[in-house]
């Protein structure tokens, strides 16, 4: 840490004493000057909650706008309940797809301040954009959009003025996600033991935040949307966001920062076109006679330094220093299509161990899916009506929120701190890949819970009138559990999955790490589309409508909870025999510090 501490201390002006000059941050973070950054004067929870308020914020505003606008489509562009799933369908799709291009600009060239700061303009002018044109073209006659007062058809300009709207709205959320989490751990020293344990805790009040933010949308804001006030939920949403925006900025003089480290697929392909054209070179039997950049030299990764790995042994020939990799002086040329430095060469190793063990989120990802779609009609299937208060089905999410937010508490307060004395260890409790297989865990307990209501729900409404349509008897409260225990399982599963991402993925691929998160609940919405389709053709018969038809009083759809449930018992197990071959990253400090990350094991 030499360099960045002579760095660092001739910015400070003389007469403070050792301890109060060696105060740089040890992860290679720089400030807003670009100097490297000052522990005292940057970064640390002034900022980390900056950003959380940001966060909250700007989920306020993105849900103001998804949460309804189904019914949007449909009470206000009239569109049927067919072509209204399909856009809002493509439009989610879209914003995951949207995570993968921010993820990509922020670690390759602009870095995640900019990034976020650039897409959370082109965010709050999305919802400047849909609120005039919903006011101006879309809202006629005055009041229409609620369950009675239909609103007047629409000219080619005000159709063409909304999906504009909403699809800024969707790059700009989507480039801005993937980036504020890492932006926000970026504040925290995980070289620093009492900031890694900052670090550590940010995640789960990222996630909190993020619940908070939607709490709000889902209720208060999603009521005065459903009863037609359109406009002024969308110009609340915009007010939010740019609320979000202003914060953001005024946080600059103490955020610090990461440097871009160039285009990754450009390093990804050197080191696969390395390794191919050396294929028949025989390799030493250590790893000590490989490439690696000089102790001085960062600028690979801006930072640290991966150490080598076994593993995926074809690709350290990447890093075999051959005759023709020199000149006649014996130095290296410095071809990165025929030499890549060992740190390069990890970089891809990193990402291929990362692969198994995100595709087992994605099967946790169809589980979370269904309390926006199936857990929602079931809901609309039971007794609704409480003291003549209707509650509306959707609004039972509200239990998930509250169970994340009990459950946080609970986890970082009370089993956190007991993991780690009955491991003997102060420092670290369950890993982050035990508390995704909790996650995992809880999940089919969810499942199980959703199926033991859904078959008491069939057995009133058989007792009911099996082939109508009314809701049964069977009190919606009934599905609490099921939404707590889909709380809990966020809890360990997706905060687990921000930190893992975080941690396990190289200095320059941050972003891209948290991207994977968001990637992995979009194709949790496929594959659950997909698996409903696949259920509805095998179980559809001429006497059966099938285990989901339009009227769940004659179908199974506890049949189908208790298939997830299983497909996820069966995930577990897969997942526990990835996480088992899984090997941690493992760093050297910034340039010099020699320091090897702890194994997770589960």
């Amino acid at each position: 840490m030499a360099n960045c501490l002579e760095i660092c201390n001739e910015n400070l002006q003389g007469g403070e004493t050792k301890e109060e000059r060696e105060v740089c941050t040890l992860d290679g973070t720089i400030d807003w000057h670009g100097q490297p950054a000052i522990r005292s004067k940057s970064g640390g929870w002034v900022a980390g909650i900056i950003i959380l308020l940001n966060q909250g914020l700007a989920t306020l505003a993105f849900f103001g706008v998804g949460v309804n606008l189904v019914l949007f489509l449909t009470r206000v562009l009239q569109q049927n309940n067919a072509d209204a799933a399909n856009s809002v369908s493509k439009w989610t799709g879209t914003v995951y797809i949207f995570s993968l291009v921010g993820a990509f600009l922020s670690d390759s060239y602009w870095g995640r301040y900019k990034t976020c700061a650039i897409f959370q303009i082109i965010f709050v002018i999305g919802l400047v954009s849909l609120s005039i044109t919903s006011q101006l073209f879309l809202i006629k006659p005055k009041g229409c959009g609620d369950e009675d007062t239909p609103c007047e058809s629409h000219s080619r300009l005000g159709n063409a003025l909304f999906y504009l709207s909403i699809y800024l709205i969707a790059l700009g959320n989507g480039g801005y996600q993937p980036n504020i989490a890492t932006f926000g751990a970026d504040q925290f020293d995980e070289e620093d033991s009492t900031e890694g344990h900052s670090k550590v805790a940010f995640f789960s009040y990222f996630y909190l935040a993020l619940n908070l933010g939607s709490l709000f949308s889902n209720t208060i804001l999603g009521y005065f949307e459903d009863e037609g006030v359109w406009a002024l939920g969308f110009w609340v949403s915009a007010g939010s966001a740019f609320a979000a925006l202003v914060l953001f900025l005024c946080g600059i003089p103490r955020y610090r920062h990461f440097k871009p480290s160039g285009n990754p697929l450009s390093r990804f392909c050197q080191v696969i076109v390395a390794a191919a054209k050396k294929s028949t070179v025989k390799m030493p039997a250590s790893g000590d006679e490989l490439y690696s950049l000089d102790a001085k030299d960062c600028s690979m990764n801006r930072g640290r330094r991966i150490l080598h790995t076994h593993g995926f042994k074809f690709l350290d020939r990447a890093a075999y220093i051959s005759s023709r990799d020199l000149d006649n002086q014996g130095r290296g040329i410095g071809n990165p299509w025929r030499l890549c430095p060992i740190t390069q060469v990890e970089e891809v190793k990193c990402i291929l161990r990362l692969l198994p063990i995100w595709l087992c989120t994605i099967i946790y990802s169809v589980v979370f899916t269904q309390m926006a779609s199936l857990f929602v009609e079931q809901g609309a299937a039971m007794k609704t009506v409480v003291s003549n208060f209707h509650i509306p089905p959707a609004s039972m999410s509200s239990f998930d929120i509250l169970s994340v937010a009990v459950f946080i508490f609970l986890y970082r307060r009370v089993l956190d701190p007991l993991a780690g004395k009955l491991r003997k260890s102060d420092s670290k409790g369950l890993t982050e890949l035990q508390r995704m297989g909790i996650g995992l865990i809880i999940a089919v307990m969810a499942m199980v819970s959703a199926g033991i209501v859904e078959c008491y729900r069939l057995k009133y409404a058989k007792g009911d009138c099996t082939h109508c349509e009314g809701s049964s008897s069977l009190s919606i409260f009934w599905q609490v559990p099921q939404y707590a225990f889909i709380g809990a399982s966020e809890v360990f599963m997706y905060v687990g999955q921000l930190e893992f991402f975080n941690a396990q993925t190289p200095d320059g691929l941050k972003s891209f790490g948290s991207a994977l998160c968001m990637t992995s609940i979009s194709l949790g919405n496929y594959v659950s589309s997909l698996l409903v389709t696949m259920v509805m053709k095998i179980s559809t018969e001429d006497h059966m409508p099938g285990w989901i038809p339009g009227n769940l009083n004659r179908g199974h759809l506890d049949r189908f909870y208790f298939l997830l449930a299983g497909l996820t018992a069966i995930d577990f197990a897969v997942y526990i025999m990835c996480a088992r071959w899984y090997k941690c990253i493992k760093l050297e400090g910034k340039c010099e510090e020699n320091e090897d990350l702890e194994h997770n094991k589960v």
